[in-house]
């Protein structure tokens, strides 16, 4: 499969924040039960995309000119030594065809990452399992879930 990737453009806020949705709806609800999705579904408008996309790096992945994942790195909380992974998904049916794998590998190049020493993923329960396979560990060695119901996890460099 080619797997075409670039920058997040305003155009595409839209198809990026149904691929959040449909995340949320069809995988995470697994989890976290369908009212909390919903809950977040409202949440993650096409605004809501366009406020992460002001100050992260954005990327989109595409396959036959279709968007089918999406993924961000910002700083964590200014920090110019630290990083945060934000907003990866990837459209259910592409799952499980390396598309996540390709995001993980796309912002581990950002100039974001490369200049930390710490990067920090607040990880879904559902990707959890996902993200520890790039030797992203617990916070603190600490597996317990924040107030937002994610498991904190980072990585050194």
């Amino acid at each position: 499969m080619n797997v075409r990737v670039r920058r997040f453009k305003e155009v595409d806020a839209e198809e990026v924040r149904n691929i959040i949705v449909r995340n949320f709806l069809e995988v995470n609800s697994k989890d976290y039960g369908i009212e909390a999705m919903q809950f977040l579904a409202n949440v993650y408008d096409v605004n809501k995309v366009l406020q992460i996309a002001s100050y992260a790096h954005m990327y989109v992945f595409e396959v036959d000119d279709k968007i089918v994942g999406t993924g961000s790195i910002s700083s964590y909380w200014g920090s110019e030594t630290e990083s945060i992974l934000l907003t990866i998904f990837v459209l259910p049916e592409y799952h499980n065809k390396g598309i996540g794998s390709k995001i993980i590998e796309t912002l581990e190049q950002d100039e974001l990452f490369l200049r930390a020493n710490r990067i920090e993923i607040p990880a879904s329960i559902t990707a959890t399992e996902f993200y520890r396979k790039f030797g992203y560990n617990y916070k603190n060695g600490v597996k317990e879930l924040d107030e937002e119901h994610h498991y904190r996890l980072e990585k050194f460099r």
